[in-house]
């Protein structure tokens, strides 16, 4: 359970550093595109939750999505121009917030050996969080990108931990 428990605090940091690239800005920030074939900062935000979703879904637990009216929206197999307009920044926000707190429970659930295969789900439930991490960081390089040098927002420090560092400009967490 340590290892579970660590890396839920190194997804929560990482929700945490998200949420300081985006929280202060406008809702037309969050939804406006550089260009026709760029996503929004506010597409980033739903395609994080969406990815966690799905993972957790599908290599844990089978269950129902909490939206399912934005799963084809926050598919990156979609091109950018067919994914069709974002929902409100509330509705954003609802949906990484209930996403993270189902992972929240799974991970724990699998830690505490509520689970059959026990042993088998940790080591999926360590490599998953360690992938969800790291997936929410590779997206908060492209907000942080449009926040700083399209919106021309300052950037928050990076987030510090033990375990967070940059490889090849993304941040990253590893050796957990």
């Amino acid at each position: 359970m340590h290892r579970i428990d660590a890396l839920l605090r190194e997804y929560d940091r990482a929700r945490a550093y998200t949420d300081e690239l985006w929280k202060d800005l406008t809702p037309d920030e969050v939804t406006w595109r550089p260009h026709e074939n760029s996503s929004a900062i506010g597409w980033h935000l739903g395609h994080q939750a969406h990815v966690a979703h799905f993972m957790v879904r599908n290599l844990t637990a089978a269950e129902p999505s909490p939206d399912p009216a934005l799963d084809a929206l926050m598919d990156s197999a979609n091109p950018e121009r067919f994914r069709g307009a974002l929902p409100t920044v509330e509705r954003l926000t609802a949906f990484r917030d209930t996403v993270a707190e189902r992972v929240h429970a799974r991970m724990r659930a699998i830690g505490s050996g509520q689970v059959t295969a026990r042993e088998q789900l940790t080591i999926v439930a360590v490599h998953l969080l360690t992938a969800l991490v790291n997936h929410e960081y590779q997206h908060d390089q492209w907000i942080g990108e449009v926040r700083a040098g399209d919106l021309g927002h300052a950037l928050p420090p990076d987030p510090a931990g033990d375990h967070v560092r940059r490889l090849d400009g993304y941040l990253v967490v590893d050796n957990l």
